[in-house]
């Protein structure tokens, strides 16, 4: 049994390496939701054929590959613009030139507490000189502030400003 559980972790992750150097650094990238979904899918993946040493090996193969050849394929949708609107959620403004827009940080689902947090991480000390504060797809929070800064339009490209 023992034997079993090593030799199918170390031919899924052969095959999870394999599938990454193929299909590179955007394998494991949070750039969007679709994007995670599929890291968290090839780890339980991974780990139902690690915790199942009955199932054949090649189901969690053919499960860890169908789901790299999904991401390659949307991820070729995306670039061409195809696909993006359906699998993401669009960024959203959560704060303008020092201002907390209130119903946005609602629609974010974050609260002033969470705001409060990723500004003292962004180091944002002065309200009125933090020029934008996104929420992103990925749900990451982007913090865009300085004195006297520029912010140039094409970085708000997409940001719902509701």
């Amino acid at each position: 049994m023992f034997f079993t559980i090593l030799a199918h972790t170390a031919v899924v992750l052969a095959v999870i390496i394999t599938w990454t150097r193929v299909h590179g650094l955007r394998s494991f990238s949070k750039m969007s939701g679709f994007d995670f979904a599929i890291t968290v899918s090839i780890g339980s993946v991974l780990a139902s054929a690690v915790t199942t040493p009955d199932t054949s090996v090649w189901i969690a193969i053919f499960g860890v590959s169908a789901l790299f050849i999904i991401q390659i394929i949307v991820a070729k949708l995306r670039a061409h613009g195809l696909a993006a609107g359906h699998l993401d959620n669009a960024p959203i403004l959560i704060m303008k030139n020092g201002t907390v827009l209130e119903d946005n940080l609602k629609q974010a689902g974050m609260t002033k507490s969470d705001l409060w947090a990723k500004l003292r991480e962004a180091n944002a000390f002065d309200l009125s000189k933090v020029h934008y504060v996104i929420a992103e797809s990925t749900g990451d929070v982007s913090v865009l502030h300085g004195p006297d800064v520029h912010v140039d339009d094409c970085l708000l490209e997409g940001v719902r400003r509701t």
